[in-house]
């Protein structure tokens, strides 16, 4: 049986959507010949700016270009609002859940949740319980992958609350598209963007140490060789705040430092894209060379914040995914406004029996896995990938999650043969702090491999400019 996708600019009659309709009149007038020449004026500039990533395990110094691809994904004004009310909602029961685990554990005690779930977690955290951070957020910055499927509805595949990457294609490719086809921008009212990194600062500072009235904001980067290196300097450089790697900062007297070449200057906010291992040699990893020395002892104290919170990513771990929905009950009283894909969860018999049975039709992930690596996409793998992991999943059931394999949404996309649909997601950011505020949008990811499902910039796939249209 063919299985039919939700197409984002035509219906199933193969009729232009509504929000489509001025694009695709545009499309239809534009000579082929400038469309090919713009899009290679695209890649010209983003090698010139450059905008690429690392990808770890290849010849070190080695960055690709994500591919670009100038068909936006377009988004009415109704739809989003139901997003963002729904991404409000979860991220507020997010924080309210790693608040309520580093505290008094409700959710836990009243079974909500399995305790061993939480506590024997790896990203869980012993050293954070009873730290009381500034506002109760944890994470300040959250990036809540959705796809679309089905009829067109929207799910949540998953939450990125460690050091959600992804924000600065976003930025560039709204740059890109207007300064490519700027007469499209006066066709339509489309919600603006540019403006993410002042909500990101201003959002920083207002979590600041209690009695700061003008913090100072760093982006700590673990250094050149990371793969989102790019994105830390862009953000750094558009919120006008220091980059500094672990080795410029110092604790003295419980308070961190910023060295100077006018000498120390203390530092109020901490906008870390270091995992959680390496923030302090002497709390978690002893042969970390990227962190600071004494950085949890001047947290606990509450001399600094850190955005996001040590220990958030309990709450974006796949075994713990499942529970989000249940959360929303039990700390705000309502109903999640969006979905949840239907999860199987290894470690219980049944699920795994039944996923074991169902290799072929699923998607199975591991717990702690990212970026689209240690999973399998049952109906595109071959028999000997299928049981070469079914015996990685019998010999380690917990650590892994199964789930159906949606019909992602597609959108109609450049490639080698001309203009195809490929599948793709979206990534919208969500800033916590007195307020939970976005950008209209995000960053939409793109499977530029005919049939791929799999978004991911390292595994091949590429990005789209994300309009809302304003009403």
């Amino acid at each position: 049986m063919k299985t039919t996708f939700f197409n984002e600019m035509y219906d199933a009659a193969g009729t232009v959507r509504p929000h489509y309709r001025a694009y695709a009149d545009w499309l239809a007038a534009t000579a082929p010949e400038r469309i090919v020449r713009k899009r290679a004026e695209a890649d010209i500039a983003f090698h010139r700016v450059g905008i690429t990533f690392a990808v770890y395990g290849e010849e070190a110094g080695k960055e690709r270009l994500i591919p670009f691809d100038i068909i936006p994904r377009i988004i009415p004004a109704k739809e989003w609002k139901t997003l963002q009310q729904g991404l409000r909602q979860r991220v507020k029961a997010l924080n309210a859940f790693l608040h309520d685990i580093y505290h008094d554990q409700h959710i836990l005690d009243a079974g909500h949740i399995p305790r061993e779930q939480v506590l024997n977690n790896a990203q869980f955290r012993p050293e954070m319980k009873g730290i009381d951070v500034p506002a109760g957020i944890y994470a300040h910055i959250a990036g809540v992958d959705l796809v679309r499927a089905g009829e067109g509805e929207f799910y949540v595949l998953e939450d990125n609350l460690r050091v959600p990457s992804g924000v600065s294609y976003m930025i560039e490719d709204r740059k890109m598209m207007m300064r490519l086809f700027p007469e499209l921008f006066s066709r339509q009212k489309i919600a603006p963007v540019q403006h993410y990194p002042d909500m990101l600062l201003e959002n920083l500072r207002t979590v600041a140490p209690q009695g700061v009235q003008n913090p100072t904001v760093v982006l700590l980067t673990p250094g050149a060789y990371n793969s989102a290196y790019f994105e830390h300097t862009f953000l750094a450089q558009q919120m006008g705040v220091e980059l500094v790697e672990g080795r410029d900062l110092f604790v003295k007297g419980e308070t961190v430092y910023m060295r100077t070449t006018q000498g120390p200057q203390r530092v109020d906010v901490i906008y870390r894209r270091l995992d959680d291992d390496f923030l302090d040699p002497l709390a978690f990893r002893k042969d970390s060379m990227l962190g600071v020395p004494g950085l949890l002892t001047a947290y606990r104290a509450g001399n600094v914040t850190l955005a996001n919170a040590i220990g958030t990513g309990v709450a974006d771990d796949k075994s713990i995914y499942p529970y989000v929905p249940e959360m929303i009950r039990f700390y705000l009283g309502e109903e999640p406004i969006l979905n949840n894909v239907p999860t199987y969860m290894l470690r219980k018999p049944d699920d795994l029996k039944y996923v074991l049975d169902h290799l072929p039709e699923l998607v199975v992930k591991e717990v702690h896995g990212a970026g689209g690596y240690g999973m399998l996409v049952g109906p595109a793998s071959t028999t000997g990938q299928i049981e070469a992991f079914r015996q990685r999943i019998i010999a380690a059931p917990e650590k892994y999650i199964a789930q159906p394999t949606l019909a992602l949404s597609n959108c109609p996309t450049f490639v080698e043969s001309g203009i195809a649909p490929r599948h793709l997601d979206l990534r919208p950011f969500v800033l916590s702090g007195k307020t939970i505020d976005m950008v209209p949008g995000g960053l939409t990811r793109v499977a530029l491999r005919e049939g791929s499902l799999v978004v991911n910039s390292s595994q091949g796939g590429g990005t789209k400019d994300t309009w809302v249209l304003e009403d």
